[in-house]
C-alpha cells in the first residue's frame, strides 16, 4: 500500500515538473520583414490644374448711363482696336450737342459783333472823335464776348465727348470673354458691360492650397501641359504670385507666363508641376507606417535583443507610394515594413537575414 502511494506521488511530480518545463519555454518570434533607414533629398511638389487666360484683361463700360440701343459682339468673337461693341439710346446727347452748337454760333457772332465796335472805337480814339471811356467799353465788351465764345466752345466739347460716350469701343486687339449687358437694359456708368482679354502674352492661372507655401515659395520653373495631353510639357517661370490668400477658397493664385507662340488658345484647362526647394528626410514605404495613440509611428528593431519597440515620428509629406519621415528616426535604423500590425512592445522578431 505503501509503495502505491509513492508511485502516486511520484507520477504528480513528474506532471507537474513537465508542465514547468513548458511554460518556461518562449514563444517564437514574429516574422516580419524590415528595411534600413536611409538619409535621402527629396523634392516636395504638386500637380495642380488650371486655365490660360490673356495676360492682360480689361473691364469694358459706358462713361455715362442709359439705355442699351444695340449690342453688335457676342462672348468669343474677336474684335479690333476702335470697334463698336454697343451703343446707347443718344437722343439726349443729340439734343445737347444742338444746344451747345447753337450756343457756339450765337457767341461767335456776338464776338464779330463786338470786335467791329471796338475797331470802330479804336479808330475813333486815334482821330480825337471820341473819350477814352468809349474806347475802354468797347474792349471791356469785346473781351467779355472772347470768354463766352470760349466757353461755348468748351461746352461744345463737353457735349461731343458725351455723345461719343454712348459708343462702347474696344481699347486694344483682342476677344470678348464675358459680356454683362444686353439690348434695351438700361445701364449706369461704369457698370461692366464686356471683358476684353488683350492679343499678346498668354498666362497659365492655378489656383494652389496654401498649404504648399508653408515652407516657402516654389521654385520658379514650372511644367505646364494641356489636360488633354500631358506629353505636351512646356517649361515655363512662375511669373507672379499673389500676396493675398483667397478667403472663400484658401487658396494662393499664381500666373505662370508661357512662351510667346505657344498654341493653346483661351480657356484651355492645364495642369502645372510645381516643385519647392530640395530638402533631406527619410523616404519609407506607406507599409512601413503604424499608428500611436492616433500619432504616426513605426517599429524599430533592436538589432541587440532582437525586439521592436514602437517608434513616434514626424512625417513631412504623404507621398503615393511613400512618405517622408523628419524626425524621430536616424539613418541605418531597421525599420519594420511587414509583419507590424500584431507586434506587442518588446516582442521578439526575426527578419531575413537574421
Amino acid at each position: 500500500m505503501q509503495s502505491f502511494r509513492l508511485l502516486g506521488i511520484s507520477l504528480v511530480c513528474a506532471v507537474l515538473t513537465a508542465c514547468d518545463e513548458k511554460a518556461e519555454v518562449a514563444p517564437p518570434p514574429q516574422q516580419v520583414r524590415t528595411v534600413p533607414a536611409a538619409a535621402a533629398r527629396y523634392q516636395p511638389g504638386a500637380e495642380v490644374t488650371g486655365e490660360v487666360k490673356a495676360r492682360v484683361q480689361t473691364e469694358l463700360s459706358f462713361r455715362v448711363s442709359g439705355r442699351v440701343l444695340e449690342r453688335k459682339v457676342e462672348v468669343g468673337s474677336h474684335v479690333r482696336a476702335g470697334d463698336v461693341l454697343a451703343r446707347l439710346n443718344d437722343t439726349e446727347q443729340q439734343a445737347d450737342v444742338s444746344v451747345a452748337r447753337a450756343a457756339l454760333e450765337s457767341a461767335q457772332a456776338v464776338v464779330a459783333q463786338r470786335t467791329l465796335a471796338f475797331n470802330r472805337a479804336r479808330s475813333l480814339l486815334q482821330s480825337g472823335a471820341a473819350p477814352r471811356a468809349i474806347f475802354d467799353d468797347a474792349q471791356k465788351e469785346l473781351l467779355s464776348a472772347q470768354a463766352t465764345h470760349e466757353s461755348a466752345e468748351a461746352a461744345l466739347a463737353m457735349a461731343e465727348d458725351a455723345l461719343s460716350y454712348t459708343k462702347l469701343k474696344a481699347t486694344a486687339d483682342g476677344v470678348v470673354t464675358a459680356r454683362g449687358v444686353e439690348a434695351g437694359q438700361v445701364v449706369s456708368a461704369a457698370q461692366s458691360a464686356f471683358t476684353l482679354a488683350h492679343d499678346g502674352p498668354r498666362d497659365a492661372v492655378f489656383d494652389v492650397f496654401e498649404a504648399f507655401f508653408l515652407d516657402g515659395r516654389p521654385l520658379n520653373g514650372v511644367e505646364v501641359a494641356p489636360i488633354s495631353d500631358h506629353s505636351r510639357f512646356l517649361d515655363a517661370s512662375i511669373r507672379e504670385v499673389s500676396p493675398v490668400i483667397d478667403a472663400k477658397a484658401g487658396t494662393i493664385l499664381i500666373k505662370v507666363g508661357l512662351q510667346d507662340g505657344t498654341p493653346w488658345p483661351l480657356g484651355t484647362p492645364v495642369v502645372g508641376k510645381l516643385r519647392a526647394s530640395p530638402r533631406a528626410g527619410i523616404v519609407l514605404p506607406y507599409t512601413a507606417i503604424a499608428s500611436a495613440n492616433g500619432e504616426p509611428a513605426v517599429w524599430l528593431v533592436n538589432t541587440q535583443n532582437q525586439s521592436v519597440s514602437l517608434r513616434k515620428i514626424s512625417v513631412d509629406r504623404y507621398r503615393q507610394n511613400d512618405f517622408v519621415v523628419t524626425a524621430g528616426i536616424a539613418a541605418q535604423d531597421l525599420i519594420v515594413t511587414e509583419g507590424g500590425k500584431f507586434l506587442k512592445e518588446g516582442q521578439a522578431v526575426a527578419w531575413d537575414g537574421k
